[in-house]
């Protein structure tokens, strides 16, 4: 007797096979974009060709995917290329930005038109820190009318110019608050700089926001940025975890896809060492294999953990995000040293062009990940708990 599949595991299995598909068209031609390092107008032509922009929103009534199909996807583009796999990651993260700032109800209309509209998020959202007020803000916002004109800079990370919607925060200089508001690209007064000649992620789009007089209105406002961790909404305090563990499946990803690519070199004979051969060429493809597993364990019992209390929703208990925090830190912890072992290593088992774009990639993406701060922090979190501790801490 076989069991019947449910509606929502249908939906996944689909939207799985579709990354996939788009993967395998992805690898195809990974070496060669990679050299040309343009920014990603034909990748994101191709992710919305296959409808992962409007799939890769958050879930609603016939619509969107779950916190672990999402990551799945990411993970799955990200072995293919790395650059893409962040640009996707980013765009899922940030989508769920009206929830996290303005609230479920008034979500549901933007992630509709988001999702009709096939648009691309992006962005770069701080988090409460003391050295917020001594830093002084990059970006400002000027009451005008009943809106606000936005000027300054900022840079990010992915798809800075072809983008539908970037999410950003910005200081009031009426009120002092912080406001999370989108914007388009292609908004009269914002310029983008395109960064040129990165070591890594060189399709990912990356780049700076000028932004000049900038009009911004009341409904681009999503809502406010709490000041410190104390005032900060459980729900809302799981926005930049939120993106840290998206951006883990890309590294993870990245370490998946240069592992397999060295294996099947490996088989074909294109390597220095044939495995049946060299014992000791077995035992680096068991080490790698291990690390690459035991990384997967680790970031999915936080992918369990995230996508647990995204479900809770403004229900979450008070505690819960510095958990959460918690597990997310020790996902990046393990996929940083592994994503970079296995990119690393895999050099000196195969020999191929464009293999050494893996570790180049993950070198980008771990550059700005402190280990032993996030140690510290991991490990105040577990000798102070069941005390909360702010999830800002594991920034």
């Amino acid at each position: 007797m076989t069991t019947a599949v449910r509606p929502a595991e249908e939906q996944r299995h689909a939207l799985l096979r579709t990354a996939r598909d788009v993967a395998d068209d992805l690898a195809a031609d990974a070496v060669a974009r990679d050299r040309a390092g343009r920014p990603p107008v034909d990748e994101t032509a191709r992710l919305r060709e296959a409808g992962l922009p409007a799939a890769l929103t958050p879930p609603g009534p016939e619509r969107g995917a779950d916190w672990r199909t999402g990551c799945a996807v990411v993970r799955e583009i990200s072995a293919a290329d790395g650059s893409v796999g962040e640009v996707l990651a980013r765009h899922y993260a940030h989508a769920w930005s009206a929830r996290f700032y303005a609230g479920l109800l008034q979500a549901s209309d933007l992630e509709e038109a988001s999702v009709r509209g096939q648009w691309l998020w992006t962005g770069s959202v701080g988090n409460p820190t003391p050295d917020d007020d001594a830093a002084g803000p990059d970006l400002t916002l000027r009451p005008r009318g009943s809106g606000y004109v936005l000027n300054g800079r900022r840079s990010v990370h992915t798809a800075a110019a072809v983008a539908d919607r970037i999410v950003l925060d910005a200081v009031c200089t009426g009120t002092g608050d912080v406001l999370v508001v989108r914007i388009t690209p292609g908004a009269q007064g914002v310029t983008v700089e395109p960064a040129h000649d990165r070591l890594g992620q060189r399709v990912a789009g990356a780049g700076d926001l000028v932004l000049e007089r900038v009009a911004v209105t009341p409904e681009q406002v999503l809502g406010r940025r709490p000041h410190d961790e104390e005032s900060t909404a459980p729900f809302t305090a799981l926005a930049e975890p939120a993106l840290r563990l998206a951006l883990c499946h890309v590294g993870l990803g990245i370490a998946e896809g240069a592992l397999t690519e060295a294996r099947d070199l490996s088989r074909r004979g294109r390597s220095y060492r044939l495995p049946g051969e060299d014992p000791d060429l077995l035992l680096t493809y068991g080490e790698l294999a291990s690390a690459a597993q035991t990384a997967t364990a680790v970031v999915d019992r936080a992918t369990v953990a995230m996508a647990r209390a995204l479900d809770t929703g403004t229900h979450l208990d008070a505690d819960e995000p510095a958990d959460v925090a918690a597990l997310v830190a020790t996902a990046e912890t393990v996929t940083s040293k592994a994503t970079l072992h296995i990119t690393a290593r895999v050099l000196e088992l195969a020999d191929a062009p464009g293999l050494d774009r893996f570790w180049r990639n993950a070198r980008v993406l771990t550059a700005h990940q402190p280990v032993a701060h996030r140690l510290r922090a991991i490990g105040e979190h577990y000798l102070n708990a069941p005390h909360r501790v702010p999830a800002a801490v594991f920034r």
